[in-house]
């Protein structure tokens, strides 16, 4: 019996039947290219938005600030009112920057996030210390002076839980601490209560300066604990190679814990330069009196370089003079400068 022709009726047959599996193949890969994207494009948002969310807010003009919220006639002329508006703006900035308060998060991006949130607690920690300077000294013209009632309400809803996220939220706390702190900045302005005042003396700034230079030397022994060399820790913080009898002996950092001790330090040198800008205006006078203008200014210099904007996407932390930088040694660097003015500063308070 002859065979078909070529090209016949069977042929193709042949064909069509062999066909169907490399465009099932098509089809398979083409469900899968969508089933892979409509998985992955979601977790590119949220590294996307993570990574807007971990910039660090920028610095602001504490003069500027101060005439914003108050007029520049009244913030040039009521004493106090530059530093307590530096005060109220640091705490706004962390309740409305990219992402808001992200330390007590319980979903992603921000759970998944560590740099900003301890960036955030480090920033606090000074607002705390400031509000509580404010409370404790500068409001109060004498120790049996009467406490501010705004003041000791700021304290007290910023001390609040960092983690606090139901009933009430940290967030909900730190509003009200910072409605409080707006309460005190308007009663200063105004001049109708005889129990808002800010009293701009060496004493008052030199207390202060003591919790600065105490902050200031915690971190810079945590940061130079990221190399876990003795002799390099020594040389920085300017302790004995050999620890004494009984003194601390700080163990190397923990690898996935050096970048936490690094944004932590670097929200408070953040939060810390604001806020000695604004003392350098409002202790103007006593600056000049005591000859200090110089060491105010060495501290702002170095704060400043301490929170100049990182651009490395990963904290580094090299040894010594080998490839890798180490961003920890390098920020204790200008925190131990910044902490050697401020200890001058407060020798200049004493006795200038």
């Amino acid at each position: 019996m002859p065979s078909p022709a070529a090209g016949g009726p069977a042929e193709r047959r042949s064909s069509a039947g062999a066909d169907w599996l490399p465009r099932l193949g098509r089809g398979l890969t083409s469900r899968y290219s969508l089933i892979a994207a409509a998985l992955l494009l979601p977790v590119a948002l949220l590294f996307a938005l993570g990574g807007w969310w971990s910039l660090q807010p920028a610095k602001f003009d504490v003069v500027a600030n101060a005439e914003s919220m108050l007029g520049a006639e009244r913030a040039d002329t009521v004493q106090g009112a530059t530093t307590v508006a530096a005060a109220v703006q640091v705490a706004e900035t962390l309740l409305r920057k990219p992402g808001g308060w992200l330390h007590n998060d319980r979903l992603p991006p921000g759970v998944l996030m560590d740099n900003m949130p301890a960036w955030e607690y480090g920033a606090l920690t000074e607002l705390r210390d400031s509000v509580r300077a404010m409370r404790n000294d500068f409001s109060r013209s004498q120790t049996q002076s009467i406490e501010h009632e705004a003041l000791k309400n700021a304290d007290a809803e910023l001390s609040f839980d960092p983690n606090a996220w139901f009933l009430p939220s940290a967030e909900d706390e730190y509003r009200q601490g910072t409605a409080a702190l707006r309460s005190y900045l308007q009663a200063l302005v105004s001049g109708r209560d005889s129990t808002a005042r800010f009293h701009a003396r060496a004493d008052n700034l030199g207390a202060y300066l003591a919790v600065v230079e105490k902050r200031l030397g915690s971190y810079g022994q945590r940061l130079t604990a990221s190399v876990g060399d003795a002799e390099l820790t020594g040389a920085l913080t300017g302790a004995g190679f050999e620890p004494a009898a009984g003194a601390q002996v700080l163990e190397r950092t923990a690898w996935n814990a050096v970048d936490d001790v690094f944004f932590e330090a670097r929200g408070y040198t953040w939060a810390l330069l604001h806020m000695m800008k604004a003392l350098s205006v409002d202790f103007r006078k006593v600056l000049e009196d005591k000859n200090a203008e110089v060491s105010m200014q060495q501290i702002i210099r170095d704060l400043e370089q301490a929170s100049m904007r990182k651009w490395s996407p990963v904290v580094l932390n090299g040894n010594g003079f080998g490839v890798l930088a180490n961003h920890s040694l390098v920020l204790a660097s200008y925190i131990a400068r910044a902490n050697a003015a401020v200890l001058d500063l407060r020798v200049l308070l004493q006795r200038g």
